[in-house]
């Protein structure tokens, strides 16, 4: 189908935007979208779709188009997207066109390991200390494709099964998750918050690794649990779920805006043991009042995201080693802090959406060394305990391309004394 002009021109205006790397891709989208109400809705998934997949692709791209927002997006359209340069010719200059058929002839396949991976120079090497070029090629596969529309089903709310069959009644097609007893996946993009499902409580919109952590925390009706950066709240309400509303859940953030978020998703969820309360720090005076007196916690960690780059693709672009640095500082301070909750004989599960050593093992290992009272626990074994198999050790590590989910790293400690 020809493009127009007006909408190549809309999707260089947005992409322009995204490639300031000022603030999140989604963000740029949602203000550009509300400052532009005529974009029809096949308009904005074309914008959408082309500006994702610039920043998936943007190494290669850059080594076709190195000289702004429109170049870089007509290589992505010609070279990558498969759009024929036919299709594309009432909206380009005569020049573009010639130029855009002599990338169509350049050669991909010897550029550098990183380019080819689609990742900044420093992330390769990071990666390249723990694993093969063959591995980081299937990783970086797993990460530039688009992720699925993963969901949880409120088991307070509806069966998973039931949930399935109501959904197919009306045209989704959804299947339920290999690992997650409580997920479905949804074929193609369905408008599901308008579902009378969703409206009701009864489904979540939630990756299938994020709700392999709530079988790893495994809490019972009747304890006290925290969920100790809990965002806007979708590892919170699991948690809750699975204590069947029973016994007392804190949901702490340092963010009151995140928290906010979770209120309307609460109401919907039928739970009654949930408590947002947001907080000045790690060390604010509500949560030395718990300590020594929590069941079980989470630390979903801050961390670089990276294991989201199937949904956040510019966070590559806007994470460094520096801004590294300063997220293993917070994790460490926040995981210590978040230990003193923790009673005798309870559960601590440390966290992240990453996949970078710094992140995950380091830190554990670090924790470990300085709270001998802490021993971990065999992630697999945990798992299987709910049913679960899925080829973990000691700590669950979760990849795009071997599990179909986001990057999670997660390590379950108990305390001993």
């Amino acid at each position: 189908m020809p493009l127009s002009r007006p909408l190549l021109d809309a999707a260089t205006e947005a992409l322009g935007l995204a490639l300031k790397f000022d603030r999140p891709a989604d963000a740029v989208l949602h203000d550009y979208f509300r400052e532009q109400p005529g974009l029809g809705v096949r308009d904005r998934a074309f914008i959408a779709d082309s500006l994702y997949g610039v920043l998936r692709r943007k190494r290669t791209v850059n080594h076709l188009a190195s000289d702004g927002a429109r170049r870089m997006l007509l290589a992505y359209l010609v070279r990558i997207a498969g759009v024929s340069v036919r299709e594309l010719a009432g909206a380009i200059a005569p020049a573009e066109q010639r130029w855009l058929a002599q990338i169509k002839a350049e050669p991909l396949d010897s550029l550098p390991l990183a380019v080819r991976l689609e990742l900044p120079d420093w992330l390769a090497e990071r990666l390249g200390r723990t694993h093969s070029e063959t591995e980081l090629l299937a990783l970086a596969r797993g990460l530039n494709e688009p992720a699925p529309l993963d969901l949880r089903v409120n088991t307070l709310r509806c069966e998973r099964e039931e949930a399935r069959q109501r959904l197919g009644a009306d045209g989704i097609a959804a299947e339920p998750m290999p690992y997650s007893p409580v997920g479905l996946r949804v074929r193609g993009r369905p408008s599901i918050q308008r579902h009378p499902l969703f409206l009701e409580g009864a489904l979540e919109v939630q990756d299938e690794g994020s709700q392999l952590l709530g079988y790893l925390v495994a809490p019972r009706r009747g304890e006290l649990v925290v969920d100790f950066c809990a965002g806007a709240g979708g590892k919170s309400l699991m948690l809750g779920a699975l204590m069947r509303s029973q016994g007392r859940l804190y949901a702490f953030d340092v963010s009151a805006s995140r928290l906010s978020r979770m209120k309307p998703r609460l109401a919907r969820s039928g739970l009654s043991n949930l408590h947002p309360q947001p907080i000045a720090d790690e060390h604010d005076v509500r949560i030395k009042r718990l300590a020594g007196k929590a069941d079980r916690v989470l630390v979903d960690a801050p961390c670089s995201g990276l294991g989201t780059l199937r949904r956040n693709p510019d966070l590559k672009w806007r994470q460094s080693p520096r801004s590294l640095e300063e997220l293993q500082r917070k994790q460490a301070s926040i995981l210590s802090s978040a230990a003193r909750l923790v009673k005798t004989g309870g559960r601590l599960v440390y966290a992240t959406c990453s996949f970078l050593a710094e992140e995950n093992e380091n830190i554990v290992s670090a924790f470990l060394a300085a709270q001998p009272g802490f021993r971990p626990l065999d992630c697999g074994a945990l798992l299987s305990e709910a049913r679960i198999l899925i080829d973990s050790d000691l700590f669950l590590k979760l990849y795009p391309h071997l599990h179909g989910t986001d990057g999670f790293f997660a390590a379950a400690l108990i305390r001993d004394r």
